[in-house]
């Protein structure tokens, strides 16, 4: 059974390294590609104030923040969650560099040794439309998510969005999913059967002018072969 986590994260600013922290993580819980409807949502109490910019984007007050849990207290619950499977993350570098700063503040090592894999959904979407707008709100409109509730980022809101997008842009996965649950299902291997008598096939016959090219190639073959084109010897076809 295929197990993955999509997740998202909203922080203090941009840089980990100069000291922002994580101030919201969500996520959504996908089973070999359907919803399960478990989720993670949590809220920290960063230590810090939010940049401009960044409370711009995400809405969230540094007095809502202020009797929420630190992310070091959570550590265990976040990585229950999300250990063993596989990860799909918007941008990953950004949420995984961050994520790895809060884990080595707590002592912990990187994600990286905690879940299956970590897959850039990102990096999908740049190969499957290069040259186009790949942000999550450009994603959510070329591949038709309804996304009108996103008046601003939200991490398990943005979660939601990216799993109904990830099974958008991997829709070829499902069908193939689905052909090996059929034949894991079946006592041989699943084929497609066609009786064709139940077609009137029409005869098209060479026109007399592909009649002397193919006579021209196969005297080529006899030359080329000492006459022993095999052509020859299968019975003639009426």
């Amino acid at each position: 059974m295929s197990r993955q986590i999509v997740l998202d994260t909203e922080t203090t600013g941009l840089s980990a390294e100069t000291g922002d922290r994580i101030i919201e993580l969500g996520c959504v819980e996908l089973l070999d590609r359907k919803l399960t409807g478990r989720h993670l949502h949590l809220y920290f109490n960063p230590g810090r104030d939010s940049h401009e910019d960044a409370l711009r984007i995400h809405g969230i007050s540094n007095e809502f923040l202020r009797d929420k849990p630190r992310f070091e207290t959570c550590t265990q619950e976040i990585l229950d969650f999300l250990r063993g499977a596989e990860l799909l993350i918007h941008n990953a570098s950004f949420d995984v560099g961050f994520l790895n700063k809060e884990l080595a503040l707590a002592g912990i090592a990187p994600l990286v040794n905690h879940v299956d894999a970590i897959t850039d959904t990102l990096a999908m979407a740049k190969e499957l439309f290069p040259g186009k707008r790949n942000s999550l709100d450009a994603l959510c409109d070329r591949l038709e998510v309804d996304n009108s509730g996103r008046t601003l980022h939200g991490a398990l809101l943005d979660a939601e969005l990216l799993a109904d997008v990830y099974l958008q842009m991997t829709r070829g996965q499902e069908n193939l999913l689905n052909m090996e649950e059929s034949a894991a299902e079946s006592d041989g291997p699943v084929r497609a059967i066609v009786d064709l008598r139940q077609f009137d096939l029409p005869v098209l016959r060479a026109s007399e002018q592909e009649c002397v090219a193919h006579e021209t190639v196969l005297a080529e073959l006899d030359k080329s072969s000492d006459g022993k084109t095999l052509w020859r010897k299968l019975p003639e076809m009426s």
